[in-house]
């Protein structure tokens, strides 16, 4: 089967799956870019990337928004070589990335971070990965973990108290899509 190699219909999107929960810099990303493209776009966010992959390539209108930080984006490109390609690529200011924590006074042992951002974690503390900075602001608040590295909006939603901000970053983000079978392509499957 063939592919056609033209660019994807990006104003045909009516779905973008990405990163959740909600309050990530994914969430945010897909927002601008549905608000910037004008397209009347649904936001589902998944607890991975994926995990959303898979139901994009079964769903006609649908698109995937990753970050080019996230682990292993690789392994959401090339082993969807014949089903998916990558669209679009934008770059989008996230959240003030901050370490934050329950209080000031609790000292910090244990801190969760997402894969991307882990470098900001304190040398001194030992490092619980999660699969984003939202779930790192959950863990701290429900005292599973004694800080994090999360977005400024996830810790004010958590009510955490931001210990140090290390303001926006200038971030790629990626658009993927299901590819169109050509006529030929259809012809030779059916």
């Amino acid at each position: 089967m063939t592919f056609d190699t033209a660019p994807a219909d990006l104003a045909g999107i009516r779905r973008i799956r990405t990163l959740g929960p909600k309050g990530t810099n994914c969430e945010a990303a897909a927002r601008h870019y549905a608000r910037s493209h004008g397209l009347d776009a649904e936001i589902v966010l998944h607890a991975t990337l994926e995990e959303a992959i898979e139901l994009v390539i079964r769903e006609p209108g649908s698109a995937l928004l990753g970050c080019v930080v996230y682990p292993d984006l690789h392994q959401l490109v090339f082993p969807y070589l014949g089903r998916m390609t990558l669209a679009d690529l934008f770059l989008f200011d996230t959240f003030n990335m901050v370490l934050a924590a329950r209080s000031a006074e609790t000292p910090l042992k244990r801190i969760a971070s997402h894969p991307a951002p882990q470098s900001l974690v304190p040398p001194s503390a030992e490092t619980l990965l999660v699969n984003s900075n939202s779930e790192a602001a959950r863990l701290c608040r429900a005292g599973e973990v004694d800080g994090c590295i999360t977005t400024l909006a996830a810790a004010r939603q958590e009510g955490l108290e931001v210990l140090s901000d290390h303001g926006p970053v200038p971030m790629g983000f990626t658009i993927h899509v299901p590819r169109i079978a050509t006529a030929d392509a259809y012809a030779e499957a059916v």
